[in-house]
């Protein structure tokens, strides 16, 4: 049994300690076949229907490599300035889960499609936006696992169920690992400079099209490996989280582990190489099993695949087809927004920036696009703990608010109620203001009818505003505006209160 320490405060333990970081990204192509076999890569399925004797392994089936597959991992090792291999090959990793047909995985070994790359970072520190560089060491393609599913027990996980079930529907599907070289002097920004890696890693694939990479749906995976070490002593032992699911959990898996292994390190106990399991309840991760060597898989030339040897015209013809990288598209639009760096950041960070430019695209201000975005929406977003982009508004329900804005149909509070109706499936901006008769009040009659009622509710702030006291005006508008249920011009309310009362500005 491992034993339990005592686990170190961040702050302490990036004093006393260096982390170096390592990340595997597992990227699953949205190709619309497998990666050897011509089955469906659709999800919703039912169970082992998107299932044949190629990606199930069995006897006398051959394999053919993914052409589309190929060019996208090409096309992604260009976009992370990767040199691009002439020669390739795939291989055997052996062994053995129940959710791998072939007890192997068809992969790539020694002999990666892409290498020797890098991707540039951004974190926010309290001195301002830095760059880091973080160095790729390969991209390789392979085919992903089947799905387990533990039924019976309490917790979904194998320990307590009462059986298993397998779904080979996911097996086979293109997989493409990116791989970091050692990220090293990071400090105690580490967990920012994962996160922010993964969400750059996550925004090119997005740019490319080669991937919808939902971490929340497995299309992006990303292995965290964390090693500790004491200033100017050779690196440590390195554990490896498996398969963290979200941006924070990345973050927050790289921040405990740091203090797990602090723990162990004062103790003056050794890290134990192994992979672990992230609890997203807690923020801690659990020991998984002894993490195994290279030459434990047994790897070797898979025999029934030939080499993949993409010609120099081939490479050059898919460069052409990269799209505007994330980076230097941030670049412009900072320039073309004339937006602080803050504020900027604000957009990345929020995952709001392709949002913004589609809205401004579509006729809105660009102070507005971001109002909107980053405010309202936003939290919203963060309440049903979703993606900006899975709310149902638009940028066209966006652009529509807009106008109602600006013929003076609506007021900004009223705005923020159509947004609501939006949100809960009531319909298009239109529907939602006639159905919830949200239409400004802008007739003048009915306007001083609700100013006369205030009035005689508050005749001790009519004689004051009759007095001069022009600031008291505020109380006989606001009453004003809750009779109105907010849908009153405010400012056409004061001009019409004082006319009344015969008191000038």
């Amino acid at each position: 049994m491992t034993a339990t320490h005592d686990l170190v405060a961040f702050d302490d333990a990036v004093a006393e300690f260096d982390p170096v970081l390592g990340l595997e990204t597992h990227v699953e192509l949205g190709t619309a076949s497998k990666m050897f076999c011509s089955c469906s890569t659709a999800s919703g399925g039912a169970p082992n229907t998107h299932a044949c004797p190629v990606c199930l392994g069995l006897p006398g089936s051959l394999p053919v490599v993914n052409r589309a597959a190929v060019e996208s991992t090409i096309r992604m090792g260009l976009a992370l300035h990767c040199s691009i291999a002439s020669w390739c090959r795939f291989a055997r990793k052996n062994y053995f889960y129940p959710d791998m047909p072939k007890d192997y995985q068809v992969s790539q070994y020694d002999e990666p499609l892409c290498f020797d790359g890098y991707l540039d970072v951004l974190v926010d520190t309290v001195e301002g936006p830095r760059t880091f560089r973080v160095e790729i060491e390969r991209v390789h393609m392979e085919e992903d696992t089947g799905k387990l599913t533990h039924a019976g027990g309490a917790t979904g996980r194998i320990h307590g169920a009462d059986y298993s079930l397998v779904d080979y529907n996911r097996a086979g599907i293109p997989l493409i690992e990116i791989v970091t070289k050692p990220i090293t002097g990071t400090g105690a920004l580490a967990p920012q400079v994962a996160r922010a890696y993964v969400t750059e890693l996550r925004d090119l694939m997005r740019a490319l099209g080669v991937s919808d990479v939902r971490m929340e749906e497995g299309s992006l995976r990303c292995d965290v490996n964390v090693s500790l070490a004491r200033p100017g002593q050779p690196w440590g032992t390195r554990s490896e989280t498996k398969n963290v699911n979200s941006l924070r959990s990345v973050e927050r898996a790289v921040h405990s582990e740091i203090e797990r292994q602090a723990g162990v390190l004062r103790a003056g106990d050794r890290v134990v190489q192994e992979t672990r399991h992230f609890h997203e309840d807690t923020g801690r991760s659990t020991s998984g099993r002894s993490k195994e060597q290279a030459e434990d898989y047994r790897y070797f030339p898979e025999p029934d695949l030939v080499p993949v040897a993409p010609s120099t015209s081939w490479v050059e013809e898919l460069r052409g087809t990269l799209p505007e990288l994330p980076s230097v598209k941030r670049a412009r639009l900072r320039e073309e927004w004339q937006i602080s760096d803050h504020e900027f950041q604000t957009l990345v960070n929020a995952s709001a920036l392709d949002l913004v430019e589609e809205t401004i695209a579509a006729g809105v201000e660009p102070a507005a696009a971001r109002k909107w975005w980053t405010g309202e929406l936003l939290r919203t977003a963060n309440e049903r703990g979703v993606e900006l982009a899975d709310l149902s508004v638009t940028p066209a329900d966006i652009l529509r608010v807009e106008q109602l804005l600006a013929d003076g149909s609506i007021n900004d509070k009223l705005a923020r109620q159509v947004f609501d109706g939006v949100l809960a499936g009531e319909g298009s901006v239109d529907e939602v203001v006639a159905a919830r008769g949200l239409a400004v009040v802008s007739d003048d009659s009915a306007l001083l009818a609700a100013i006369d009622e205030a009035l005689a509710a508050q005749p001790d702030v009519a004689e004051k505003i009759r007095g001069g006291k022009v600031q008291a005006a505020g109380a006989i508008v606001g009453a004003v505006m809750k009779a109105t249920r907010g849908q009153a011009d405010a400012a056409k309310v004061r001009t019409l209160l004082l006319e009344r009362l015969g008191v000038a500005e």
